[in-house]
């Protein structure tokens, strides 16, 4: 090295060097601190928007899972945008960046059509309400009560306390039953008897311990009709109306009732039964 160049070296502004220096950091570390208040202070706000909003369909009586799934869609719309906001705050070029984001998020869909089906479908279902928390349904192939209706999944449980996961996109491609929808429900039951015995008495019988349930509604009247002239037995459609949540009550406390009275009665339940015919050809 000759002495010229270590002149120059000698003759450089070190001291402006270091203050551009210090000037850059200073403000991108001013735009970082900035980018993180836009981010704290906006989920401070989303979550006080969320909280009004729940606030708001509560007291409006909205439906559980509407309420849910608009809020939840609701925070994290606000997100996002804060994010790209604080991203922007930072100097990323968030035009390029939501374009990267949209092609992601195609791939994604694609490798994640399941998943956008049970989205859809539980779209679908917050916007039809074919059933509402606290339901008795029945919905592909699985009997149980609405806990919880999710973006993706409804969530159930069983008679026996089971907690039963089912996707969104099952439910709404198959029947769906609904046993909570109405307030009232009607009990189907099949009552055979001998061929023997006085189908007046029977009717009669079945009436009296009918008006005896108090939960048995009198409007709609209970049907008490014989339906069919069976191999072995005489027929009678009992049909009485009750509130949904009596149903199980009523079914399972009528059948012991009749089984006591027909047997105090003298009235048979007959056995299946077939006549052999025997002929001597002798």
């Amino acid at each position: 090295m000759n002495d010229s160049q270590i002149a120059g070296m000698t003759n450089f502004d070190w001291a402006g060097l270091w203050q551009q220096s210090q000037g850059l950091v200073m403000g991108f570390g001013l735009k970082v601190l900035v980018a993180i208040i836009i981010f704290y202070v906006g989920r401070m706000i989303a979550r006080l928007i969320t909280k009004g909003l729940h606030n708001l369909m509560q007291s409006r009586e909205v439906d559980k899972i509407l309420e849910t799934f608009v809020c939840n869609l609701v925070y994290w719309m606000l997100m996002i945008f804060i994010i790209i906001a604080a991203m922007s705050q930072i100097g990323i070029q968030t035009t390029s960046l939501i374009a990267v984001m949209g092609a992601a998020g195609l791939a994604v869909g694609l490798a994640l059509q399941g998943a956008l089906g049970n989205f859809a479908a539980g779209v679908l279902i917050v916007m039809f309400r074919p059933y509402r928390v606290g339901d008795y349904v029945e919905a592909a192939g699985i009997a149980g009560t609405i806990l919880q209706v999710q973006i993706l999944t409804t969530m159930l449980k069983t008679a026996d306390n089971k907690l039963i996961v089912v996707p969104n996109g099952q439910i709404m491609s198959g029947i769906i039953t609904n046993y909570s929808a109405h307030e009232t429900r009607r009990v189907d039951m099949v009552i055979g008897v001998s061929y023997e015995d006085d189908i007046d008495k029977v009717r009669c019988t079945i009436q009296e311990l009918v008006d005896a349930d108090e939960r048995i509604l009198k409007d709609p009247e209970c049907q008490i009709a014989v339906s069919e002239l069976a191999d072995s037995s005489v027929n009678f459609n009992v049909r009485p109306w009750v509130n949904s949540a009596d149903y199980w009550g009523v079914k399972f406390d009528l059948t012991e009732a009749i089984k006591k009275r027909f047997d105090k009665d003298g009235i048979s339940f007959p056995f299946p039964q077939q006549d052999v015919h025997l002929y001597n050809k002798g």
